[in-house]
């Protein structure tokens, strides 16, 4: 089994994060923030990654700290499940439409992390939760997943459904790219001889 366990602890935070690559996306997320508890979920569901993320944080001052660092045990816990990455797909790509959003995400499972944001929000934000923070959470995603991940608004006008499509389009993107090829079991997806 594909599986990883992270616990993270800061001054700010303290994060238990567990992920199933093999699973059936089961998820059971509680961090304090509604909206990204809900977004999380997302991720899980449609990657079929089983994703389990607890989280107490700082939110007596904002949701940044804790969004933040879930986006950082994330990123950790990928890397450790997907181990030395023989016989994966690596790349993954999908364009998610949700009512008026359309986004567009692409994703290489390279250990050399990027990211492209082209995702503008209508609103600064969704109930109470910041629109900026979307962005946060897959920096740090990126970062420490070692993860090239491109995201792009082809078009929106509502700011949840812009989110949502993000988190679902990266999900599926991600279910592609951590999928055992059948062509290439045991090898390495790369010609450089390391990921």
């Amino acid at each position: 089994m594909r599986t990883a366990e992270i616990h993270r602890t800061t001054s700010e935070t303290e994060i238990a994060v567990t992920v199933n690559l093999d699973g059936t996306g089961a998820y059971d997320n509680h961090t304090g923030v509604g909206f990204f508890d809900h977004m999380l979920d997302q991720l899980a569901r449609h990657s079929l990654i089983d994703i389990t993320v607890k989280a107490d944080g700082d939110l007596h001052i904002d949701d940044h700290h804790t969004v933040e660092d879930c986006g950082i045990a994330l990123g950790q816990a990928l890397v450790k499940a997907l181990g030395d990455k023989k016989g994966i797909r690596r790349y993954g790509h999908f364009n998610l439409a949700m009512d008026d959003a359309q986004v567009a995400s692409a994703l290489d499972l390279s250990a050399r992390p990027f990211l492209v944001w082209n995702l503008p929000f209508p609103t600064q934000k969704i109930g109470t939760f910041e629109t900026e923070l979307v962005r946060e959470f897959f920096q740090a995603l990126a970062t420490h997943g070692g993860i090239t991940l491109h995201v792009d608004l082809i078009h929106g006008i509502n700011s949840h459904h812009i989110a949502e499509a993000a988190f679902k389009s990266v999900a599926r993107a991600l279910r592609q790219a951590v999928e055992p090829d059948p062509r290439m079991a045991g090898v390495l997806p790369s010609t450089k001889g390391a990921l």
